[in-house]
């Protein structure tokens, strides 16, 4: 063994592989609990687990061979993978298939290919080589607005088929610009926008900007000696009534019929649990049922009598919670954390512009998918349709995640040198 393949073996951080490890088993054996027949064995190469094993397989041998690549392949190709994803992001509104109301899938014999999945992975390389080559100088147009539109493109596109949950996890990565210098002031308007939009739902548009007034004339007296300040909490006060009075538009007319329904579930405004609120009920329930050290690995009864639907995917963290308990569930989240911490972790020690802000990517797209997942699961969130990374079953899941996360391994193995 040479020096440098030496350096390369000490470099690889096989903390993060071992905790990745973890959860394909966690998930694996979920998997087989969900859809479990007593019938079929877990290694059925026809049944949920069976195949996911065969991802497994293939993620794993995935991730190897992207330790192997060279140091500058992923910058000097970024480009052209963020290409081919948007033309797979294109092509699934012409010939994909429609599952559950999204045209996101391309069928490929009995495979389905996912393109957004793996185009979260080919924007985050595009976008830190963007931020890279421009100096990260977020201040300046000429770096913002690229940067909105290598972001912006696949969201739109991925709107249409339509699939709010992806969507989201790309909106995600405006966070990655916050480290990057982006003025806080846009992610308090963010907020401030969906505080508005929630309010409006819930209380009439005259009360909402009785209060509005109220709050400008404190904010106008207590800085009367600041003008631009003042002209500033004028502006925001005139686009925030401008956005109240376009709630009630967006809201029904632009929002699907299943969007609102959610929305309103979760908001109270409506209580269906045995109509459009049923699958969270049944989740609540599930989770719930399995106290503090669960009902036992294949024991949970909502999981056998298929109760929750979508279990294996979307839903597999209510077999986490009803056959592991709150123990096994605080197990689960406490990995997702420590991935977390190792993943920005790793991210800050890069010398390399591009492999930071690369991390910090990755950080935000698990985050979001781990946090949104398990929160629609126990009511928290509308039920927008995204898996928990490398616990819920699919192989576009899976393989992306995988790859979204070597990528990131491999960059931190030659971490000592500059992209």
């Amino acid at each position: 063994m040479n020096n440098q393949s030496r350096n390369f073996f000490f470099n690889v951080d096989f903390l993060t592989i071992l905790i990745y490890l973890c959860l394909l088993t966690i998930g694996w054996f979920n998997i087989y609990a969900a859809v479990y027949n007593q019938d079929e064995a877990i290694l059925n190469l026809s049944s949920n687990s069976g195949k996911q094993l065969i991802f497994i397989i293939i993620s794993v041998i995935v991730g190897v061979v992207i330790l192997l690549l060279d140091n500058k392949f992923m910058f000097t190709f970024s480009p052209v993978f963020y290409g081919i994803t948007i033309l797979l992001l294109v092509a699934v509104l012409v010939v994909g298939r429609n599952v559950g109301g999204n045209q996101a899938w391309i069928p490929i014999g009995s495979f389905r290919l996912q393109p957004s999945e793996f185009a979260k992975w080919a924007t985050s390389l595009l976008l830190a080589r963007h931020l890279s080559v421009m100096n990260s100088k977020m201040s300046d147009w000429k770096t913002l607005l690229p940067t909105l539109g290598i972001l912006g493109l696949p969201v739109f596109l991925i709107i249409l088929q339509p699939d709010a949950g992806s969507a989201l996890v790309f909106i995600s990565l405006i966070f990655v610009l916050y480290r990057e210098g982006l003025s806080p002031i846009y992610l308090v308007a963010g907020f401030t926008m969906v505080l508005l939009f929630i309010l409006t739902l819930l209380y009439p548009e005259t009360y909402i900007i009785i209060g509005l007034v109220v709050l400008l004339a404190v904010l106008i007296y207590n800085f009367r000696r600041h003008r631009n300040l003042i002209a500033v909490f004028i502006s925001g006060f005139i686009l925030s009534v401008l956005f109240i009075f376009s709630v009630d538009f967006v809201y029904n007319n632009i929002l699907k019929p299943h969007q609102k329904v959610r929305i309103d579930l979760i908001l109270g405004i409506v209580k269906d649990p045995r109509g459009a609120g049923y699958n969270v009920n049944q989740s609540k329930i599930a989770i719930g049922s399995g106290g503090l050290w669960g009902k036992g690995y294949l024991q949970g009864t909502q999981t056998k009598f298929n109760f929750v639907p979508e279990q294996s995917t979307d839903f597999i963290f209510c077999t986490v919670g009803e056959e592991w308990g709150f123990v096994g569930s605080f197990v689960v989240i406490a990995l997702y954390m420590f991935l977390l911490m190792r993943i920005i972790h790793i991210a800050e020690r890069q010398r390399s512009s591009f492999s930071r802000v690369y991390g910090y990517a990755v950080a935000c797209i698990i985050f979001c998918h781990f946090f949104v997942n398990i929160a629609m699961t126990v009511g928290l969130m509308p039920v927008i349709g995204i898996p928990l990374p490398f616990l819920s079953y699919g192989g576009s899941s899976l393989l992306s995640f995988t790859i979204l996360l070597f990528t990131l391994l491999k960059l931190d193995s030659n971490r000592m040198g500059i992209i």
